[in-house]
């Protein structure tokens, strides 16, 4: 979902957004009910619960889902998720991390496989991919949070390590540990953030165009249409006015 957050955007300006929402529902209520099994099931006590449910109030997830998703879960209800991270490269040998939240590994790894094949890419063993990433903390703001001047004083004064702004809003990026404190900070100066989570952030990015960049786009795309997968991290370069096209 984060990596390749600028193609995903336009693509909802484009009119995908509904169908889009609906699985970014059904993929937060996952997440929610991952995190209330792993720990308690009230978000003041556990902090990784305390994050989806953020993330999902921010989504305008209605908050009988939450409970719901929550209730699931310390009800003895839910399914024995597995979480699981694929590496690959796909088109150029542009790199790939795919998150996985599943109750079938054979369903999950079979899918994954096989999109990564259909679009000219392949995957790799762990760590193949991650060790040209940072692991990091992302905190993201819709542009209504203010100018880029704005965004990026409050960032400095929270203790973020870097800013990105463009015209779709903010991306803050902390050090993996600095997250909670960071985003507390800038919720005071900001307001509520659009999500905050623990997220790759690419250490290089691999230029691509043209067919390449086409097929790479599909790729991802059908990689995040997958009901299993959570999030989706590539470190593509493609030229804003190219991104565009590819998304007309």
């Amino acid at each position: 979902m984060a990596g390749h957050s600028k193609f995903k955007n336009i693509m909802h300006r484009k009119g995908r957004a509904d169908s889009a929402r609906s699985k970014l529902f059904s993929k937060l209520s996952r997440e929610i009910t991952v995190a209330a099994k792993a720990g308690l099931p009230d978000p003041a006590m556990n902090a990784r619960l305390r994050l989806a449910v953020n993330n999902a109030k921010a989504e305008s997830l209605p908050k009988d889902v939450i409970d719901r998703a929550i209730k699931k879960a310390s009800g003895g209800e839910a399914e024995a998720y597995e979480e699981i991270r694929y590496e690959g490269f796909g088109p150029g040998g542009v790199g790939v991390i795919v998150e996985v939240l599943t109750d079938n590994r054979n369903r999950s790894a079979a899918s994954v496989r096989s999109t990564f094949s259909k679009y000219g890419g392949n995957l790799g063993e762990t760590g193949s991919v991650s060790f040209m990433w940072d692991r990091v903390g992302q905190i993201t703001y819709g542009p209504q949070a203010g100018s880029e001047d704005k965004v990026m004083e409050a960032a400095i004064e929270a203790g973020a390590e870097d800013v990105e702004s463009d015209e779709d809003g903010h991306v803050i990026y902390t050090a993996f540990a600095d997250l909670s404190d960071v985003a507390a900070a800038l919720e005071a100066a900001l307001g509520p953030a659009k999500a905050t989570a623990i997220a790759w952030r690419p250490k290089v990015r691999t230029p691509i165009t043209g067919d390449g960049a086409a097929t790479l786009m599909k790729l991802l795309e059908t990689l995040d249409d997958d009901d299993d997968v959570q999030d989706v991290y590539s470190n593509e370069d493609i030229d804003a006015a190219e991104l565009e096209s590819l998304a007309g």
